[in-house]
């Protein structure tokens, strides 16, 4: 037997015992005619009943020979499993398709396949397949959906064989298993220039020129197609070779998204609690400015950044954004709670240079991480905070008609600190509040501007 989910692995064959596999393979109703066999065969010993003695050997024979056929017939069973999507939101739907091959030269009996998934996915999924012959496949499918995020292993799919008469059962284990991978929500956003840019190369671009002057030019070597008036003569002269100097290169503009992750930030849990809206807020922002064509950093509360990314972030075009994407949010598909009790580890990371727009989502302040949280706005080309309101989430927002005055405090720190700072109530958009602190940006910065005429 094998299964896999994207090809076969070889399951227990166990040829070892063969006579004890097949019969503690026995149902009840096997045991109950072998042993109403043996008990006739007495009798009839005992009487002197030729007739009986038929009887209870034909009762003693069934099962054994039903047991001899089903462990003797050794099934070759190939199996797969493929998930549709292998990445899946949280909340939505991912369906797996299992194919069952046939690969020996003999038919099977009835088969009855189960395959092993976690509680929070749904009920063990459970088939019948009806005989199948020499070389033919069964193909099922089952859906299985999570409102939380994670990485869900599904399998080892089992298999059950039995023989028409139901005198014998044997259970055979594949090895592999695959893994479904719920990240967060992801919602989208409108386009806004909260760093007086439209795209990551817009109007306010900077470029790292390639060349400073006639005499420390870098050159490279002539493609086909480069303007001639570009040919850089002495460098020419010195490689032997036709070079050209290299045109203004556009630096791609950076955005640090801060995930605060901190037990003691957040309080309740489940797929509405503050936190997982903190979550779902990093990802959505993350694959949004991905997609506007930023290079992009996500940093939690520990300093910790994402595996494999650049000292820049992730950035890319087409396929090579969607695999950076996909590697931000498998990371966030597993993020938890972090021992942490502080911010200064990030702040640290961030005071190491200039990282661009920077967006944050945060839990409760103390007045302590507020003043920290308020010095990172100096590297930043821009800041925008989301701070979660802490009485609004334990409580329903009707019962807290207006924020609490250390919430009201903290916010006011950052602002005066250059953030923009907007308080997240229970069950808000982020898409709304996203468009208020382009509003407020836009209206700081029209403030400024006048203040300068």
């Amino acid at each position: 037997m094998s299964a896999g989910g994207t090809g076969q692995a070889e399951a227990d064959r166990g040829e070892s015992g063969g006579v004890r596999t097949a019969l503690a393979g026995l149902t009840t109703r096997g045991r109950s005619f072998l042993a109403a066999g043996v008990a006739a065969a007495i009798c009839a010993y005992v009487l002197g009943q030729s007739d009986l003695l038929r009887v209870g050997l034909l009762l003693a024979a069934l099962p054994l020979t039903c047991a001899t056929v089903v462990y003797r017939t050794r099934y070759r069973v190939a199996g797969t499993r493929r998930l549709s999507p292998a990445r899946v939101p949280a909340g939505s739907e991912a369906r797996v398709h299992l194919r069952m091959d046939n690969v020996s030269r003999l038919p099977t009996g009835l088969l009855m396949l189960q395959d092993r998934v976690p509680y929070v996915l749904g009920p063990r999924p459970r088939f019948v397949l009806d005989r199948v012959e020499p070389g033919g496949r069964r193909e099922v499918s089952y859906r299985v959906r999570s409102d939380l995020r994670g990485r869900y292993p599904l399998g080892p799919l089992q298999l059950r064989l039995t023989d028409p008469f139901g005198m014998c059962e044997l259970t055979r284990s594949f090895s592999t298993f695959d893994t479904l991978t719920v990240v967060p929500r992801v919602e989208p956003l409108a386009p806004v220039r909260f760093s007086g840019e439209a795209r990551g190369y817009g109007d306010g671009r900077q470029r790292s020129l390639a060349l400073a002057g006639e005499d420390d030019a870098i050159p490279r070597g002539y493609r086909y197609g480069d303007d001639l008036r570009r040919v850089h003569w002495r460098s020419t002269a010195r490689y032997g070779e036709l070079m050209v100097r290299r045109e203004e290169q556009p630096r791609r503009s950076r955005c640090t998204v801060l995930l605060d992750t901190r037990g003691g930030a957040f309080e309740g849990a489940g797929p509405d609690s503050a936190f997982e809206w903190a979550v779902s807020g990093a990802a959505s922002v993350l694959v949004h400015m991905l997609e506007r064509g930023f290079s992009v950093r996500l940093l939690t509360d520990s300093g910790s950044v994402v595996p494999g990314e650049g000292a820049d972030g992730f950035a890319g075009t087409g396929q090579e954004t969607a695999e950076a994407a996909g590697l931000m949010m498998d990371t966030l598909a597993v993020i938890d709670h972090s021992d942490g009790t502080g911010l200064s580890r990030a702040y640290d990371v961030l005071r190491g240079g200039n990282q661009g727009l920077l967006i944050a989502f945060l839990g409760d302040l103390d007045e302590e991480q507020a003043a920290t949280v308020a010095k990172m706005s100096r590297r930043s080309g821009g800041a925008v905070a989301f701070v979660l309101d802490p009485d609004t989430w334990v409580r329903e927002a009707t019962d807290v008609p207006r924020a609490g005055e250390r919430h009201a405090e903290r916010l006011r720190a950052l602002r005066e600190a250059g953030w923009t700072a907007l308080s997240v109530p229970r069950g808000a958009a982020l898409n709304a509040l996203w468009q208020q602190a382009d509003r407020e940006r836009s209206g700081l910065a029209a403030v400024g501007g006048e203040a300068t005429r």
